[in-house]
């Protein structure tokens, strides 16, 4: 990009392009969404997919220009990236997963993200791409429904605490129960959660002409079912049959590392990434394990600010043996300690993996995580 600042714009330029952006769940819904493609074309060659989530600008090219012949794009981007690859690419689809508060230091509001979805959806007009979305999240409606075309899918999504006031007009979002569980709408205008044409009921996805599947996946938590149902959906856009779009997604084991067992000397591990406090959410239930390692840092792929602990509801980890790490590891101590939780402080990560006789569930924000891939062997 330095010797070519058109590099992305040349590079996207003569491929179909389905993208997927989303607070959370977009690496993985990438990987399925690949593996379905992949599955429809009977293997990746034609296929370039930046699978290691180097989702900036940079990353993008970089895995472009690693398979120009390949006519077909699958990528994961970054949220501040989607109004630039939609204006550049032309993708064909647009998976728009969920908002939540992360990051403030780089993201700053959230509200500022899908305003710049729905401008540029908007300027593509008719050369928008269609949209897969998530219904069961205020902002990412209010984004998408200046699409052309869109596609709803209700997640059965849980957290709800960024989505509080009405991005339309600023009332207040009301919830009721509905035949699927809770909807929502605003109490002062017209914006409410749009008529599903997916959803995720339990662990099945159903579709738009009424069959129900079971995914199946090989990545747990009720989290990747939405995910999947989004990867369902976005495939139908592509032309892939559902049987074969969920062959495609089965094959899936640890998307860029993301529940992957790594080994560190005769400690055996599974690796959870939490970025912020909807992902710890979704994170923590899974740590299954008797002893639980928590890792912590604030680096700039992190955000700096570590205010959000306190939104994680820690105390549920209440009588399981806990191992705070990482470079703020005594922010994270005195979060547990408010939270009831009996733990211990090692702030170095290379001594606080090694010596547990039974497997640990690790759980971590995104620079800790790299280093465990690295250190586990699974970068």
């Amino acid at each position: 990009m330095k010797a070519d600042p058109q590099a992305l714009a040349k590079l996207l330029r003569g491929r179909r392009i389905a993208m997927v952006s989303g607070t959370n769940g977009k690496t993985t819904t990438t990987h399925l969404l690949a593996a379905s493609v992949g599955a429809a074309l009977g293997g990746a060659d034609r296929i370039v997919h930046n699978a290691d989530g180097a989702n900036l600008h940079g990353g993008i090219t970089s895995a472009l220009s690693e398979k120009p012949e390949a006519d077909i794009a699958v990528l994961e981007t970054d949220e501040r990236v989607v109004a630039d690859v939609v204006r550049l690419g032309r993708p064909e689809v647009l998976v728009l997963l969920n908002f939540s508060r992360d990051q403030l230091d780089r993201h700053h509001e959230i509200k500022a993200l899908a305003r710049n979805w729905r401008t540029a959806l908007i300027a593509a007009g008719d050369d928008a791409p269609v949209v897969v979305a998530n219904a069961d999240e205020p902002l990412v409606v209010w984004a998408a429904k200046e699409a052309r075309k869109t596609v709803w899918v209700d997640t059965a999504s849980t957290w709800v605490q960024d989505a509080v006031l009405c991005p339309e007009c600023g009332g207040t979002l009301l919830r009721t129960d509905g035949e699927y569980g809770k909807t929502w709408h605003c109490r002062d205008c017209g914006l409410a959660e749009p008529a599903a044409d997916y959803r995720v009921i339990d662990d099945k996805i159903s579709t738009p002409d009424g069959a129900v599947y079971e995914p199946r996946l090989q990545v747990p938590g009720k989290f990747n079912v939405s995910n999947a149902a989004c990867a369902l959906a976005a495939s139908a856009v592509l032309g892939i049959d559902p049987e074969t779009a969920i062959t495609g997604m089965r094959t899936v084991t640890s998307p860029a590392g993301r529940f992957g067992t790594a080994h560190f000397g005769s400690t055996t591990a599974r690796l959870l990434l939490a970025k912020n406090p909807a992902g710890w959410a979704e994170a923590l239930p899974l740590a299954a394990t008797d002893t639980v390692i928590l890792a912590i840092d604030s680096a700039a792929a992190d955000g700096r600010d570590v205010s959000w602990l306190w939104d994680v509801e820690y105390e549920q980890l209440v009588g399981r043996r806990v191992i705070a790490t990482g470079p703020r590891a005594q922010d994270l101590a005195v979060r547990l300690a408010y939270a009831g939780v009996d733990h211990v402080c090692v702030p170095d990560l290379g001594e606080a993996v090694i010596g547990h006789p039974d497997p640990v569930d690790i759980v971590a924000t995104y620079t800790p995580f790299q280093r465990l891939r690295k250190m586990g062997g699974l970068a």
